[in-house]
């Protein structure tokens, strides 16, 4: 049977320049996504920490995890919104569930 739902986290890197409204409207962009999709359990915004190696010639990100539930489509679909997003630096999303 497939599956209905599942279990995943997104990390990802908004651009440090930035203002807060913007960095805010980001964030608060994604977090409407996944709960148009599905249940967001938490939003942890880590704030801006230096990054391992320089992105775009940055070497600062502001660093955002959020845990959600979702039907399984959804992530690839998020994934494809975060990688068009000019404010994005980075993401990851993990299945929690494997």
């Amino acid at each position: 049977m497939a599956k209905l739902s599942g279990n995943y986290e997104v990390l990802y890197i908004i651009d440090p320049n930035l203002g807060e409204e913007e960095t805010a409207a980001v964030v608060a962009r994604f977090k409407e996504l996944a709960e148009g999709h599905g249940t967001v359990t938490e939003v942890d915004e880590w704030g801006k920490r230096k990054l391992a190696y320089l992105i775009n010639d940055l070497d600062e990100g502001y660093y955002v995890l959020m845990t959600f539930s979702a039907d399984p489509a959804f992530p690839a679909e998020l994934d494809r919104l975060m990688r068009i997003n000019p404010n994005v630096m980075r993401s990851i999303i993990v299945s929690k569930d494997e």
